[in-house]
């Protein structure tokens, strides 16, 4: 019998091959945000509290007892480390959706080294997704047209030219966590399968990952 995690906002649908995705996003705000957003039959919603342990240096009976990968754990399905079955798992997909600032990236880079050290086969698989928010917009308030910048350095380049060539009808905004991007802008680029900006994570990314952040492999 499953027991549903307390912050799990389930989807109808489960099964590793039923298109169902399970979404983790940094905390209740955007979580709200992203379940107003999803598709309930298809996409769950899992929000962590606070930013996750590292895993690589984190002995394993501490790494279970962590709230947010407990509940990850019995939200997936699969069981852990020598129990795990990749085709137990209740979520076609996983997808990492985190803010679109330095926390996010860290966060994002956290839940990739827990995957590989104690779930390997779902990177191995291409089961996990990242997904890159915009970092802001820069608005043409003569025309109406906005430009999305998705990493930092391409926000900034947008936001020079704007007051470059367009200083009387140029505007930025610069998003401060999932909560703050508009709804439509946000299941465009973040939650829609056919138009988000998602990335196949594999096992490379979370050495490089690990490179970064530290611990031992």
């Amino acid at each position: 019998m499953f027991l549903k995690p307390i912050k799990l906002q389930d989807c109808a649908e489960h099964g590793a091959a039923s298109g169902a995705e399970l979404f983790i996003v940094e905390g209740d705000s955007a979580s709200s945000s992203v379940i107003q957003l999803c598709n309930p039959a298809v996409q769950a919603v899992l929000p962590m509290q606070g930013k996750p342990m590292n895993a690589a240096k984190a002995k394993a009976g501490k790494v279970l007892d962590n709230p947010l990968f407990e509940a990850l754990v019995d939200a997936l399905g699969t069981g852990i480390d020598a129990a795990f079955d990749v085709s137990k798992r209740r979520y076609e997909r996983i997808v990492l959706l985190m803010d679109p600032d330095a926390d996010g990236i860290h966060c994002g880079a956290l839940m990739l080294i827990f995957f590989q050290k104690h779930m390997p086969a779902l990177l191995a698989g291409g089961h996990i997704h990242m997904v890159r928010p915009p970092v802001g917009e820069v608005i043409d308030t003569a025309t109406g047209e906005i430009s999305y910048g998705f990493i930092e350095p391409e926000f900034v380049s947008l936001c020079e030219a704007g007051r470059k060539n367009n200083p009387a009808s140029f505007n930025t905004q610069r998003y401060r966590g999932l909560a703050g991007i508009a709804p439509s802008t946000l299941a465009h680029f973040c939650i829609h399968p056919d138009t988000r900006r998602s990335t196949v994570m594999h096992p490379a990314d979370a050495l490089m990952a690990q490179e970064v952040f530290g611990g031992a492999g």
